[in-house]
């Protein structure tokens, strides 16, 4: 299987003058490329887009300075542009899975900057990475390569940092698994609560999340184009990684021990487009990343041989007693503890929902409808009176 190592690097002067016009060039190939397919009936292929925008583009004294760097980031460019509209097109078939892909779009001077070397085109030479047209970086290697890399990215991002990132081939890991399945249950004060028993906080985004807005306010007062703008851009941005940063260590921290440790991994299929139309929970929602714990999940997964499976959106993980099944309905959110009518057991909502994740995930789920049947449903969440507990199961 595949698998993305990414380093940072620190480009000399010169090097950042020749990154910058292979990013504009990158950045060119593909506008003109996407600007011909959107005027097009029938959409080009990728050899007729390359002779086009790279070949024919390069004699014509508009675009000769393309020439000036290396061919191979450019022919990359015009390959993406491909497998974007094949993304479009199998979303709108349903081929695709997820979230619905829209049309391809053209790219800014401002954000993220990217360029891709297949073989050919770099080459590794003892700690150092040479790029055609570029010449030699020195990244650090905060760790070392399993095998030979079938293609490097150069990337630049919105706060000017410079990574490296390889795609190499990684073998699975074989380890034994030390519990058979684990239900988890996502949520906001609690990032995961398991059905084991413990929970997982996230690390807290308030004091960056303020500053952030507190410069995005600042931001929307200054003159567009003006240096003091651009300076609090960089500002945002850097703001941003610090949160993107830390969040995605405890991501992957969290991720890899999850499934380390249990054999099948069983998470809730959560409607989270849906969820982020709540205006007072949008930007805690956001903050939390419950996608990427759930990609870093069924990534690893694969490479540990473990089973990841997701559960319906619609099951009433949060209705049902986990120990005897009884159906209690909805509960309002501020309701964090129930007590069953039914069994008389009290339960945390998180803990409880995650067991019921779990049974649902491995098919050993309570035959709720029945229970449904014969009982009636409240959605009384408080410790009710004894009588009424033995009126019920006198039934």
């Amino acid at each position: 299987m595949k698998a993305r190592y990414q380093y940072r690097f620190y480009p000399t002067s010169q090097q950042r003058q020749s990154l910058a016009q292979l990013f504009g060039c990158v950045r060119v190939v593909w506008n003109d490329a996407l600007a011909l397919c959107k005027q097009s009936e029938k959409l080009p292929s990728n050899n007729d887009l390359q002779k086009l925008v790279i070949t024919q583009a390069k004699k014509t004294v508009e675009r000769e300075w393309l020439a000036t760097v290396s061919n191979i980031p450019l022919q990359q460019s015009v390959a993406d542009l491909g497998v974007a509209y094949k993304n479009f097109f199998d979303s709108l078939k349903g081929k695709r899975k997820g979230k619905k892909v829209g049309t391809p779009r053209f790219k800014k001077k401002t954000g993220r900057q990217s360029a891709r070397f297949r073989i050919g085109g770099f080459s590794i030479k003892g700690d150092s990475v040479y790029l055609a047209k570029i010449g030699e970086m020195s990244p650090i290697w905060s760790r070392e390569l399993p095998s030979e890399p079938s293609s490097v990215t150069v990337i630049k991002d919105a706060a000017n940092r410079y990574f490296l990132s390889f795609v190499v081939e990684v073998e699975p890991i074989q380890i034994h698994a030390k519990n058979q399945s684990i239900g988890i249950d996502l949520g906001i004060k609690t990032f995961a609560f398991m059905s084991n028993g413990e929970s997982a906080k996230a690390p807290d985004y308030s004091k960056l999340d303020r500053k952030i807005r507190r410069k995005q306010r600042k931001l929307a007062r200054q003159q567009p184009g003006s240096k003091r703008r651009e300076v609090t851009r960089l500002q945002i941005a850097k703001l941003h990684n610090q949160i993107a940063d830390k969040r995605k260590d405890f991501l992957h921290k969290l991720s890899t021990k999850v499934v380390r440790e249990n054999q099948i991994i069983v998470l809730e299929d959560l409607n989270i487009s849906g969820m982020v139309k709540n205006r007072k929970l949008s930007r805690a929602i956001s903050l939390q990343g419950w996608s990427m714990f759930r990609t870093f999940c069924d990534g690893k997964s694969v490479r540990y041989g473990r089973d990841f499976r997701v559960i319906n959106r619609w099951e009433p993980t949060s209705q049902i007693c986990s120990d005897c099944g009884f159906r209690w309905g909805k509960l309002d959110l501020k309701v964090r503890t129930v007590q069953c009518i039914n069994c008389g057991s009290t339960h945390d909502r998180d803990e409880n929902a995650s067991k019921n994740i779990e049974k649902v995930g491995i098919g050993h789920c309570h035959d709720s409808k029945q229970t449904v049947r014969e009982r009636k449903t409240t959605s009384v969440a408080i410790p009710v009176d004894p009588s009424r507990i033995i009126a019920a199961l006198a039934r």
